[in-house]
């Protein structure tokens, strides 16, 4: 590259050098400049165009290389971006993706735009698609794919080479480490690792060469399960079958694992108040504003039941006005103490570790830390308003006051996430707000309940 092409690339940004590019008809150029980003690159630069100029993009790539760019892109930008193009574009491209990522893509359109793209697209492709969007999005239906090499079990291992040299276009972009053989009926009788293909003799049958009784997950199997089932196994795919045991697809590792880390990302994002799924700071303003007020909308009213116990105790606050700072770093510190409570329970929960009928022993557990944590913590704190006063009594209240609220804090952050998951509720969403609440409360009861009880002791300070 010259000097003078470098100053001008340098007086560019990069997400303004795809567009140009995309505008000018370049594609081979625009092909090899988004082969030049690294993966980190390519999503930070679409990310700063709209919609509209992010599927100019992909609309101006060969369908190959558009499919390639979109697996990288968060999936609101990737659906805002094949939206914008025309149905028969965005058709080819469909073409070119793995069963599962169509799926993923197919479900975050409306409707609308669905259909019109599915109208357009291959035969193969509309049969998978609509295949796998017959399953929960969260479930081993919905994450497998269909691209899967499956033969009779009859049939011999020569037979079996012969037809993979045949279809050696059509299984050249498949994941394949196994051959699965199906019954008359398509049920899955027995797993061929291609390891012990490529050792056998070719006139051995492939019943002789199979695993027998392999390990299959129903279509209807959830995350949690999932989870267990590739911790236990180090399989690098495991068939998904129907409530026959017709083979309907296989479920990679790589595949769970991601699904692992969203499911991660998604309780992080709602115990943090972000609700309806993923937030970006491209989306519609309204869309952001309403995803977290109607969290914090329901936080003012529980922020509002707690201040009421301050209010009803103002003549103690009048009389000992150093109460008044230490009520905030009781209530903080405790919360504090109640969150990590409740980050473990969410993740034992996401990784089958622990069962919402466990109440008792996941409170006992975390009452024993609660003990220590709650003595040490209010010991510090206490020790804190004596020397700043001098006087024992409001370090006693004090130290007392955060030991038995960080016991309470601990004691339901732990066990909230599995009550509500055991009724049913989202409990990376509830947890926070009922943890909270419960924490001021208690903490602003306990250290001006303690304090009324040795008012005349601490009065002045």
């Amino acid at each position: 590259m010259s000097e003078s092409d470098a100053r001008e690339r340098s007086e560019t940004t990069t997400w303004d050098e795809l567009l140009e590019l995309a505008r000018s008809d370049g594609a081979e150029r625009l092909a090899q400049r988004l082969e030049e980003l690294d993966e980190s690159e390519r999503v930070h630069a679409l990310g700063r165009l709209d919609a509209e100029e992010r599927s100019e993009v992909l609309g101006a790539l060969p369908a190959e290389d558009a499919a390639e760019l979109l697996g990288h892109l968060p999936d609101a930008h990737a659906a805002e971006a094949v939206e914008e193009l025309e149905p028969s574009s965005a058709a080819e491209i469909l073409d070119e993706l793995e069963s599962d990522e169509r799926a993923d893509l197919i479900g975050q359109l409306d409707r609308d735009s669905a259909e019109a793209i599915l109208d357009e697209a291959a035969p193969e492709t509309v049969e998978s698609v609509r295949e796998l969007l017959r399953h929960a999005e969260d479930s081993a239906g919905g994450l497998m794919i269909t691209e899967f090499v499956a033969v009779p079990a009859t049939w011999t291992a020569s037979q079996l080479v012969d037809h993979l040299q045949e279809q050696i276009e059509r299984y050249a972009d498949y994941v394949i480490q196994y051959v699965y053989a199906l019954g008359s009926r398509g049920e899955l009788v027995g797993v061929l690792p291609l390891r012990d293909l490529v050792l056998a003799r070719r006139d051995r049958r492939l019943e002789s060469l199979m695993l027998d009784d392999p390990i299959a997950v129903p279509a209807s199997a959830g995350l949690p399960e999932l989870f267990e089932l590739f911790d236990r196994f180090r399989f690098l795919g495991i068939p998904v079958v129907d409530d026959s045991g017709r083979m309907l697809g296989v479920l990679l590792r790589e595949d769970v694992d991601e699904a692992r880390v969203e499911q991660a990302q998604a309780d992080e994002l709602k115990s943090r108040g972000i609700v309806g799924g993923e937030e970006l700071r491209t989306m519609p303003l309204f869309t952001r504003s309403g995803r977290r007020l109607s969290w914090l909308s329901i936080n003012v009213v529980l922020n509002i039941v707690a201040a009421s116990v301050i209010a009803a105790s103002q003549e103690t606050l009048s009389a000992a006005i150093a109460l008044a700072v230490f009520l905030p770093i009781i209530s903080d510190m405790s919360g504090c103490s109640g969150n990590q409570a409740v980050a473990v329970s969410l993740r034992e929960l996401s990784l089958g570790l622990v069962r919402p009928a466990e109440l008792i022993r996941v409170w006992w557990q975390e009452v024993s830390v609660g003990l220590v944590n709650g003595l040490v913590l209010g010991g510090l704190l206490g020790a804190v308003a004596w020397l700043w006063k001098g006087n024992v009594a409001l370090g006693a209240v004090v130290a007392a006051a955060l030991a038995l609220n960080t016991l309470v804090a601990v004691s339901i952050g732990g066990v909230i996430p599995l009550a509500l998951r055991r009724y049913g509720y989202d409990p990376a969403l509830a947890s926070g707000p009922i943890l909270t609440t419960i924490t001021d409360m208690c903490g602003f009861f306990l250290v001006l309940s303690l304090a009324t009880a040795v008012l005349s002791r601490i009065a002045g300070a």
